[in-house]
């Protein structure tokens, strides 16, 4: 079969899949192989797993259905935040059962999530990974008055626990963010953006340079006990681990059974326009922050490095999609962003972001020996990296107890089913919340 070629010819168009540099030379895998551990996905949190592995001197193979990135990692907005969605740290750490290690063990992974941005740049520096990245601070301004209260909160919450924040005023956010639209608001200023496929890319280069073995166009058939150690079939071949990690979150199918029925996979449109002019450019997030607000219905805006504005969007019904984003998204830049005028759209793609019920990452131990997670909730980039590195040092036989993330237990959705149809329905309540602010 043929290499990286045909494979990244496999990725959907978008942005990103236009501008990032290619990924390393990979092919699906052919006979069968002993590793210490396999990594089943090739996104995020597979690839910061087998870096870290790799580093430590493990022996790791990781398997990825298709190509490097080309589920969520490779589609999402690239903005690298530092925090979860819904969940503040106060709330996080009172989520956190005595069973899962209470207070403590979510005090810890609190310092997990505030740090997840760091890691990713570091990783980035010390691998001169070329993905467009820059630290320069994430925005969530608020979008109602009474949101203002909601950045107060946030602020206080993270700077109580060490994270780089700011609360802003009407006059600062207007100043940072090049727009009237919000009524204050704050900043985290460890955030940033990437391109994400070339960071996806990066990792897997890096691991690749470090020792892990990396096939691609190679999906898990099964996964069973092999006595002591687990085997995986593929179509080609098939593989004997000690350890496995199974690194597919939103895009997880049978392989583990009930595994795909604790995430609800919630479609996300991504956008970008033409390059915007020097002066047009300027006068939006002119420091180069990203950028997403209080909002159900989420608005969010960064810059690529070519001067296009990246946002994007949701809908309820999917029908038609791109004629119908280029409409909607358009009349919320003409009134976010109105020096930017009618708006002229490059790119529209769309992937799966992972999202719970409770709206928390839920990381499993599935048996001895086989680890998983699931519910980035629209924040992957940090989260998964972080998350990634987590699982490499439990396979390495770190305690469990130990790590700083809370264990759960896997809960099916018992509707599976009609919770993946309602999920684009909640967009309605949300966008009713966002005119009551």
């Amino acid at each position: 079969m043929a290499a990286t070629g045909s494979e990244d010819a496999s990725l959907p168009p978008s942005l990103w899949a236009t501008t990032a540099p290619p990924a390393p030379p990979t092919l699906p895998l052919s006979g069968d192989r002993k590793t210490d551990v396999l990594v089943i996905g090739g996104g995020y949190t597979g690839l910061s797993a087998a870096l870290h592995l790799a580093e430590s001197g493990a022996d790791v193979t990781v398997i990825e259905a298709r190509a490097i990135g080309w589920g969520a990692s490779g589609r999402n907005n690239g903005q690298v935040i530092p925090t979860l969605t819904r969940r503040d740290p106060d709330d996080i750490v009172a989520s956190v059962t005595p069973e899962q290690g209470g207070p403590e063990k979510g005090e810890a992974f609190v310092r997990l999530i505030r740090d997840s941005a760091d890691l990713v740049f570091a990783l980035i520096a010390r691998h001169g990974i070329a993905c467009e990245a820059a630290q320069a601070g994430w925005i969530q301004p608020a979008h109602r008055p009474g949101r203002v209260r909601l950045s107060e909160k946030r602020a206080e919450q993270w700077g109580r626990r060490g994270a780089p924040v700011e609360v802003l005023d009407r006059d600062a956010t207007a100043r940072i963010t090049g727009s009237e639209a919000w009524y204050g608001g704050w900043i985290n200023r460890s955030g940033g953006r990437i391109n994400p496929l070339a960071y996806a890319r990066g990792l897997a280069a890096a691991a690749i340079g470090k020792g892990a073995a990396i096939f691609t166009g190679t999906p898990a058939r099964t996964l069973e006990r092999a006595g002591a150690a687990w085997r995986v079939t593929t179509p080609r071949g098939m593989i004997t681990a000690n350890r496995v990690i199974l690194a597919t979150n939103a895009y997880s199918d049978d392989l583990w059974p009930g595994l795909k029925q604790t995430v609800v996979p919630v479609r996300s449109y991504q956008m970008a326009t033409a390059p915007l002019s020097d002066n047009i450019r300027r006068s939006i997030l002119p420091e180069g922050h990203a950028l997403s607000d209080t909002r159900g219905d989420l608005y969010f805006f960064r810059f690529d490095g070519h001067g296009r504005l990246v946002t994007g969007g949701a809908l309820v019904v999917g029908a038609g999609h791109e004629r119908r984003l280029h409409a909607r998204i358009g009349r919320r830049l003409a009134t976010v962003f109105p020096q930017i005028g009618q708006a002229q759209f490059d790119f529209v793609w769309h992937g799966y972001v992972g999202i719970t019920t409770d709206r928390l990452p839920h990381i499993h131990e599935l048996a001895p020996g086989v680890l998983s997670w699931v519910g980035c909730n629209g924040r992957g980039v940090g989260l998964a990296t972080a998350i990634g590195r987590v699982l490499a040092e439990a396979s390495r036989g770190a305690s469990l107890a130990a790590l700083p993330v809370p264990l759960s237990g896997l809960r099916p959705l018992p509707a599976h089913g009609f919770a993946k149809l309602l999920a684009p329905t909640m967009l309605l309540l949300y966008r009713w919340r966002d005119r009551r602010g």
